[in-house]
């Protein structure tokens, strides 16, 4: 009850700093939050539809590329520590990309909508990475030393013992991931190459001076990362029952 009550008035605090926003900034840069819902509920799904689908099927294969490949190279570290600085080097620098310089060459080397999906993957690769093997590494050392006791090697105490323990920090990393891939995917919209997606939606919306679609916009992709965080926090809900516990 306490968690909902903060949930809501964090909801209405943000609804009225909207409203004091839409009555104080000048230039119609600020809509009213009556009028965005207004043309909202105008569009309706016949608009939105095609775009949350578009957008919603790059982010989620960004979000499965990035994350298996996230996952794949925390595991290397582990079964091959000597590797853990290339690794991280490889982790960093995809951090340290700039999207925006990078996206233009994606879009000429690949085809279609695959650059949205490496850009949505590139979002969620880094972020994964450090929460995968924090969470591998802080496997308790006894149950470690008990596997290698009975002759298990890095394999067997990774299977037995790291997975499991590395759960919480791996969804934890996940959550945030799932957002980053929405975010991702939209900036790779912005380029073209796609014709359809929140973030072509959102362009044009710009240009035809819609302010009202532009922010109706960026509502929706809000509760489409939102929607990704949410279904995330579900599966480890159920994946970890013991952390529910612990809190």
């Amino acid at each position: 009850m306490r968690k909902s009550l903060a949930g809501l008035l964090g909801l209405l605090g943000l609804y009225l700093a909207w409203e004091l926003a839409a009555l104080t900034v000048t230039g119609n840069a600020v809509p009213n939050p009556r009028d965005t819902f207004a043309q909202l509920l105008e569009d309706g799904w016949d608009y939105y539809g095609p775009h949350i689908e578009g957008t919603g099927w790059e982010a989620l294969r960004g979000f499965f590329w990035g994350n298996l490949i996230a996952v794949g190279l925390a595991v290397l570290v582990i079964l091959a520590p000597p590797l853990e600085r290339v690794v991280t080097q490889i982790g960093v620098a995809s951090y340290c990309l700039p999207i925006i310089a990078v996206g233009p060459i994606l879009t000429i080397v690949l085809e279609d909508d695959a650059p949205m999906v490496a850009m949505a993957a590139l979002q969620v690769l880094f972020t994964t990475l450090i929460g995968v093997l924090a969470g591998l590494r802080a496997a308790d050392r006894s149950s470690l030393e008990l596997v290698q006791a009975y002759g298990g090697g890095r394999w067997a105490q990774l299977v037995k013992v790291r997975l499991i323990a590395a759960l919480p920090s791996s969804f934890a990393a996940l959550k945030i991931a799932a957002p980053s891939a929405v975010l991702g995917a939209m900036i790779g919209e912005f380029l073209g190459r796609v014709d359809q997606g929140l973030g072509l939606a959102m362009v044009v919306a710009q240009q035809q001076l819609a302010t009202e679609r532009t922010w109706g916009v960026a509502l929706v992709a809000g509760l489409l990362a939102g929607g990704g965080y949410a279904v995330v926090a579900l599966v480890a809900r159920f994946a970890t029952p013991w952390e529910r516990k612990i809190s």
